[in-house]
């Protein structure tokens, strides 16, 4: 069941309340899912109840996505805004250094909490910040066709297309490799979601500076790619090893930007066994 939080940020124009949705199930270790630009946390379903067996997992809609409330105006959606804020909503849930396992933008987030001390592990599936100009580009050029998509299609003919394999590899076929196996409901789920992105424009302005470019030591770091992402390039999980030179660094074969409904099992397996070195004391 989603429920929401209320919290203070600390922000350019001072301390502002943030509201965030998110959903909570499992006990253990607690661990923090964080979705891509444009996505949900439903995003993270196809894993959250194998996770939750060993974990207290905790899927958030990032601020201006999903159910969560916009930032509130002037705030800017931008790395030194963000991950505090996450900080901040962990503080609000009673959290104190979960381990994080991020997606696209949700990866560069996690990673980004890691190297400022907020999390205990770092799990980033296909993170946001490792690519060239050329390959940002791209990338965002891909991003703004589908949110321009989403928010021209008509709901009945979003509704008709997703009932269909066919439908559902044009809508989502540029983060998934396998988007057959998304059901029709989820698809119109996600494509609204991206349609109804408040904060999508500004993230993808503050994106176009970033580049990830320091190490993350001294806590267990798994960098996993999928060897069919369309949107990110693989050869990205290359440069992020040479950034992260102790980070272990994974294939995930068959897996498209959004791995998580790709091969929900193999998703499950690198994330826990990046939070279980935390406990043998191994590097990641």
């Amino acid at each position: 069941m989603t429920a929401t939080v209320s919290f203070t940020i600390d922000s350019p124009l001072g301390p502002r309340t943030a509201t965030v949705s998110y959903e909570r199930k499992g006990a253990g270790e607690p661990l923090l899912l964080l979705h891509g630009i444009g996505h949900h946390l439903q995003a993270w379903h196809p894993v959250t109840d194998i996770l939750a067996v060993e974990h207290d997992v905790i899927a958030v809609d990032l601020p201006g996505f999903g159910a969560s409330e916009p930032l509130p105006a002037g705030v800017p959606y931008d790395l030194a805004t963000v991950t505090p804020a996450l900080g901040a909503l962990c503080a609000a849930l009673g959290v104190e250094r979960p381990h994080v396992a991020g997606n696209s933008l949700g990866g560069l987030l996690a990673l980004e909490m890691g190297r400022t001390g907020l999390v205990r592990s770092v799990t980033a599936l296909s993170p946001a910040g490792f690519w060239t100009e050329g390959e940002r580009r791209y990338a965002f050029a891909a991003l703004l066709a589908m949110r321009t998509g989403a928010r021209t299609l008509p709901r009945p003919a979003l509704e008709r297309l997703s009932r269909s394999a066919v439908g559902r590899a044009a809508l989502t076929g540029t983060i998934y490799a396998r988007p057959a196996r998304r059901s029709p409901e989820a698809v119109v789920a996600e494509t609204l979601a991206l349609r109804d992105a408040t904060g999508f424009e500004e993230t993808l302005a503050a994106g176009g500076s970033v580049r990830f470019t320091d190490d993350v030591p001294g806590l267990p770091v798994t960098i996993a790619w999928g060897t069919r992402d369309r949107l990110l390039l693989r050869r990205q999980g290359v440069r992020a090893k040479h950034t992260l030179p102790d980070a272990r660094l994974v294939r995930l074969p068959g897996c498209g930007h959004v791995p998580m409904s790709d091969d929900p099992a193999l998703v499950s397996r690198v994330i826990l066994d990046t939070a279980a070195s935390t406990a043998t004391g191994l590097a990641a």
